[in-house]
């Protein structure tokens, strides 16, 4: 054979050897990054370290040797038995890349599907468990209204009414905490009223101290007031768990404090500045790291004596966070503590006078008023119905969605003043039974206000309720008193010809 072709399967070889030690150090590299040698790894570059010598020596060979056919031919032929090695050696890897990415795959799955199964388990256990919580909270207030009741049985039915809201706070804790876990907690962006969410927020503020001998104060700058776009019901719930568990953890004769002040402003941005502070029982300073964690508490014994769960920090945290706000603490154990909520808000404009069409809610008496309520459980009719009739107002039954799109169609115009609609129900559900009212050809299908009053209140549920064409979505169990505002608010709007009481008969 030509002298040529002997050189050229040396050099053939002692490239090939190259590309081998290239691939043997990925192989190592891939090795480690499994990280499933903890010893020995220098093991792994033992093979390397061997090839580069023998590379130095095919370049011997090739520069200051003289190889004949058999030389060159055993030189060449060992590069090609160490390429096949590396072939086999990188096909196991990538079977054992595949085997892991399937793993991890499956892994994936298997998380999502817990998630998607924790949610749905969440959503229904919430039902199941509203709906018993709607009949204690419903028939609690309204054996508080008989006036005969013994003092002592009065302070019994006080104590069960707390208790039931304070397990109420606790299932709405889970599920703000499971949808902001999922992704599907979503914050909205609409135009509302910072001072009539402050009016609400100090009523029930003011109720809640009272109970306790507590004295309540509130300051507001100026720079406060106005109309804003935002999630109004998220910041509500944040300033009303704030205050709660400033009233919770504060002995009367005690004081808790609530101060609204604008921190920033560019344009039409603002950064608003909610301060919650109480003079109660404070935190130790080895704890504040860990107050606003799932379930945190900060010894048994405060637990025991004030009650809480360590779920109603963590939400509003979560809640700020995907407003794009934040919330600190300061505390001194046995002196109270200061809660201090930062929220960008956009400024809409300043507060507009109330227009003079629309009558107040205080203004509008539900006297004679007629509610059409859809409702399957006979338990719940009956605490809605009690609800109402204190205020006059002449309600109708049906057990079922079929039953109220019959009762409605069935019925002159105008005749209902409003529908409270369940969304769980046998033989037609509300979404359907209100499309389909929302359907008939009549003046008052798309215009009568449905309601929804249901003890489905996950985020999903709100949206589907709206989508349906329901005005508004309400959780059981009915506050009484927001039952009472809701169907005033929504009847003083409903738009009726001048001969819509005609339809009364």
């Amino acid at each position: 054979m030509a002298n040529w072709a002997v050189y050229l399967m040396v050099y053939a070889g002692a490239a090939m050897m190259l590309y081998n030690i290239c691939g043997f150090v990925w192989f190592a590299r891939f090795i480690r990054s499994m990280q499933t040698w903890k010893r020995s790894l220098h093991i792994l570059y033992v093979p390397i370290a061997l090839l580069v010598l023998f590379l130095a020596g095919y370049l011997a060979v090739g520069i200051f040797g003289k190889p004949d056919l058999i030389v060159a031919g055993i030189l060449f032929f060992g590069s090609i038995f160490v390429f096949i090695m590396y072939l086999l050696l990188r096909n196991i890897t990538q079977r054992i890349i595949e085997s892991e990415k399937a793993k991890t795959e499956a892994e994936l799955r298997a998380a999502e599907e817990a998630g998607r199964a924790k949610s749905v388990f969440l959503a229904s256990i919430s039902h199941e468990m509203r709906t018993p919580m709607n009949m204690i909270l419903g028939m609690d207030s309204i054996a508080l209204q008989n006036p005969g009741l013994e003092p002592e049985t009065r302070d019994q039915l006080e104590k069960i009414g707390i208790s039931a809201k304070h397990l109420l706070g606790l299932i709405n804790n889970i599920l703000d905490l499971n949808s902001m876990e999922n992704g599907k907690l979503k914050i909205n962006h609409e135009e509302f009223s910072l001072s009539v969410t402050l009016d609400q927020v100090n009523v029930i503020a003011q109720s809640l101290c009272d109970e306790k001998g507590l004295d309540y104060r509130v300051t507001v700058s100026d720079g406060v007031r106005g109309r804003y776009l935002g999630d109004e019901n998220q910041v509500r719930q944040v300033l009303l768990r704030l205050l709660d568990n400033a009233v919770k953890f504060t002995d009367a004769p005690g004081t808790v404090e609530l101060a609204a002040d604008c921190v920033f402003q560019d344009g039409k941005l603002r950064k608003l500045c909610f301060t919650v502070k109480d003079t109660g029982v404070g935190i130790d300073r080895s704890f504040l790291p860990h107050l606003f964690d799932v379930f945190s508490q900060e010894d048994a014994s405060t637990t025991n004596r004030y009650g809480g769960s360590g779920l109603s920090l963590a939400a509003s945290r979560g809640i700020l966070e995907l407003m794009g706000g934040s919330i600190s603490v300061q505390s001194v154990k046995n002196e109270g503590s200061t809660f201090t909520v930062i929220v960008p808000l956009e400024y809409a404009g300043k507060e507009d006078a109330p227009a003079p069409a629309l009558p107040k809610e205080a203004d509008i008496s539900l006297e004679g008023k007629r509610v059409l309520i859809a409702e399957d459980i006979p338990m719940n009719a009956e605490i809605v119905m009690a609800f109402l009739e204190m205020e006059g107002v002449e309600c109708t039954h049906a057990e079922n969605g079929r039953i109220a799109l019959d009762l409605f169609a069935a019925s002159p115009p105008y005749h209902f003043d409003a529908i409270l609609m369940d969304m769980r129900m046998p033989t037609m559900d509300g979404l359907d039974a209100t499309k389909q009212i929302r359907a008939l050809d009549r003046p008052d299908a798309k215009l009568v206000p449905i309601i929804a009053l249901t003890a489905n209140a996950s985020e999903g549920d709100v949206i589907q309720s709206l989508e349906a064409g329901m005005n508004m979505h309400m959780a059981k169990p009915a506050d009484a008193n927001k039952l009472y505002a809701t169907l005033k608010r929504f009847i003083a709007a409903f738009p009726k010809p001048a001969g819509g009481e005609a339809g009364k008969e």
